[in-house]
This record gives C-alpha cells, sequence and structure tokens, in this order.
C-alpha cells in the first residue's frame, strides 16, 4: 500500500479525529466504499497513507448500479486503482438496472452488508463530508422529518438492523468537498465524473447546484458548515430524547401473547399472535416530544414501513379518544382500540 506523498494537513486531520471519536480501533479490517468520485477516493488514499501507523487491514468495495453507459469503465476504473494501490478489491454489479436513488441506495448498503459479513469486516466506511450532511439536512427539512432527520448522517451506525456487529462510519464528516478535492488534486488522483451528478432531476442535485449556492451567496458564506454543526447538535439531542422515550416505552407498552386475543383473520402472519397495549394516562403525563417518540417506537414494532408523522399523530388521537373507539386501519392492517385506562394496537382483529 505505497503511499503518494507526505503526511498533509488532512492526514492529521483525520489521524487526531479517529483518536479522539475511537471510530476506527488499530488492527480493524476495513471495507471501503468507493464510488470513483473526489470524497471516496479521498478517504481510501488517506486510510491507506494512515494504515502502516493503525495496523488496519483495509479492503475497497465498488457497486455498478448500471444506471450510466459508463458504469462498467467507472467500475474498470476504480479496479485499476485497486490494484495500483495494492489493495484488495470487491466489485458488485446490479443484476438489473437501479434507476432510482432509493432502489440504489437500498442495493448498495446491503450489498455493502453482505460483503462485510462473507468477508469478516466489521466496519465499512464512506466518504460522506460536511458538505453531505449540509444538503442532507436541507433535503430532509424540505420534506418535513423533523430533529431526527436534521440530525442525521451520524458518524457510525449498524449497516444492518439484522446485524448489529457491522458498523458503518463516516469519517469524514469534518471534511468540506472543497477539502476532499483538495486531497485528490494533491496526490494527482483522477476523479471520475458521474454524469448523474448533474443531472437536476434528482433533488439533491438541485439542492448542490441551485438552493446552496443560492444560500451561500444571499444569507451565509458558510452555509454548509452552518448546516452540519446543526446537524451534529440535533444529533446529540436526538439521541438523549430517543433514549428518554425509549425508557418511557418499557414502562408504558406492553405485548400480550395470542391466547389472550381473538384473531378473527385466520391468513395474520406470527404477528398477528401480538397485540400491544400502552398506558394511556402514563403516556400523556409526558412531554408531547416523548409521547411522539414513544408512538412511533410502538408503530416501528408493529408495521412493516416507517410510520409517518400522520401516521403518529393518528394514534395521538387515539389517546384522547371515547372508550370502545375504534381507528380505521394503519399499513398492515393494524387496528387501534380504546380500552381504558389502555388503548390497544392489534393486527386487524379483537381484544377478548
Amino acid at each position: 500500500m505505497a503511499s503518494n506523498m507526505a503526511w498533509s494537513l488532512a492526514h492529521a486531520k483525520l489521524h487526531t479525529l479517529l483518536r479522539q471519536r475511537d471510530l476506527l480501533p488499530p488492527n480493524s479490517r476495513i471495507l471501503i466504499a468507493v464510488s470513483g468520485g473526489q470524497d471516496s477516493l479521498c478517504l481510501a488514499r488517506l486510510l491507506i497513507d494512515m494504515q502502516p501507523q493503525w495496523q488496519w487491514s483495509l479492503a475497497i468495495i465498488h457497486c455498478d448500479h448500471r444506471w450510466r453507459e459508463d458504469s462498467g469503465d467507472n467500475a474498470a476504473y476504480v479496479l485499476n486503482l485497486s490494484e495500483a494501490w495494492q489493495v484488495p478489491v470487491h466489485l458488485a454489479v446490479a443484476s438489473t438496472a437501479l434507476t432510482s436513488e432509493a432502489a440504489a441506495r437500498k442495493w448498495r448498503y446491503e450489498t455493502f452488508a453482505n460483503v462485510a459479513r462473507e468477508q469478516g469486516y466489521p466496519y465499512v466506511v464512506t466518504g460522506h463530508t460536511a458538505s453531505d450532511r449540509a444538503e442532507t439536512v436541507l433535503y430532509n427539512l424540505i420534506r418535513g422529518t423533523g430533529l431526527d432527520g436534521i440530525g442525521t448522517l451520524s458518524w457510525q451506525r449498524s449497516i444492518d438492523g439484522s446485524d448489529p456487529c457491522i458498523t458503518l462510519v463516516r469519517p469524514l464528516l469534518t471534511f468540506a468537498r472543497s477539502e476532499t478535492e483538495q486531497v485528490c488534486q494533491q496526490q494527482s488522483i483522477r476523479v471520475w465524473q458521474d454524469s448523474s451528478n448533474q443531472d437536476l432531476r434528482f433533488r439533491r442535485n438541485r439542492i448542490r447546484q441551485e438552493l446552496l449556492p443560492y444560500l451561500r451567496e444571499h444569507f451565509n458564506p458558510q452555509v454548509e458548515k452552518a448546516l452540519a454543526q446543526t446537524a451534529e447538535i440535533t444529533a446529540a439531542d436526538t439521541d438523549y430524547l430517543e433514549a428518554q422515550a425509549s425508557a418511557i416505552f418499557t414502562q408504558t407498552v406492553t405485548s400480550k401473547p395470542h391466547h389472550l386475543i381473538t384473531i378473527t383473520v385466520s391468513s395474520m402472519p406470527s404477528m398477528a399472535s401480538m397485540a400491544w397495549s400502552l398506558d394511556s394516562s402514563a403516556i400523556q403525563a409526558q412531554p408531547l416530544a416523548l409521547q411522539r417518540r414513544v408512538i412511533r417506537q410502538l408503530l416501528q414494532q408493529a408495521m412493516s414501513q416507517p410510520p409517518s408523522f400522520q401516521h403518529i399523530d393518528k394514534l395521538m388521537a387515539m389517546l384522547n379518544a371515547p372508550h370502545g373507539s375504534l381507528s380505521d386501519p394503519f399499513p398492515g392492517g393494524w387496528i387501534a382500540q380504546v380500552r381504558k385506562p389502555y388503548l390497544w394496537l392489534y393486527p386487524h382483529q379483537k381484544i377478548s
């Protein structure tokens, strides 16, 4: 893993951050997601250069979504670069062309998790920067996602809910995109230009190319730094609120097995053997912010899709509904019913 340059300010910055945050411990096996863009190439090069100090075992993974005519050439470039850098590489090619951002992201992260699991890499790292964080804050703010969306792109998280042993790490969250560009220029790394980044049909591209430059010019020249800082502050607040809500959930929400309920739909899957009860008075005694989080945690347990604000609001309204009241169905056929002093949630079934 030969280095192309002496220790730079970027190396020192990342080295110090990793020591402070303990994101990638020494001797770790790390899978680096490399698209061929400047951020991921910068990250890969910095980690390779720092490998002797940290004794990591590094490998690269590239995902070919097949949604551009040059995606095969893009993949070949990453493979050639990996060979030149003397780093093992894993190439994943989508079986069918992925045409949406959401589908591509879902497949990509599933691929990261699968390869990491199969090859024994506890850490997967991506090149997300402070600039990405700023764009995501705006994107989620426009969508109305609340604090959780504003505090998004955390430093690390489980990459797959079914396998918490694989951690996704974003070591470049204090780096601006201009800094990763500088590293690539200093090291003479050719960046693969992704034509899809210019396509304004993708909302993130429009935020990057139109909204952020407008905000930078008319409101705050350091708007990306300010938004990234907001995300960092909000993430800590969100973690605290979520922990408090989890404690309240344990105290106020219980589940009942099938022998305590009467199933009216025989085709229901195994989840139909469970019904959830909420202590309405105990939940209502909590601040509104925590009430909503407890309700959301309950819906996350029950529903097969992430609950929306409307779903949460609908179940919240049932806390004050008269005894015997029934809600219309939630996604998956779940019904809420008021049985004072509890609010029950069950999959299209009646409580006996």
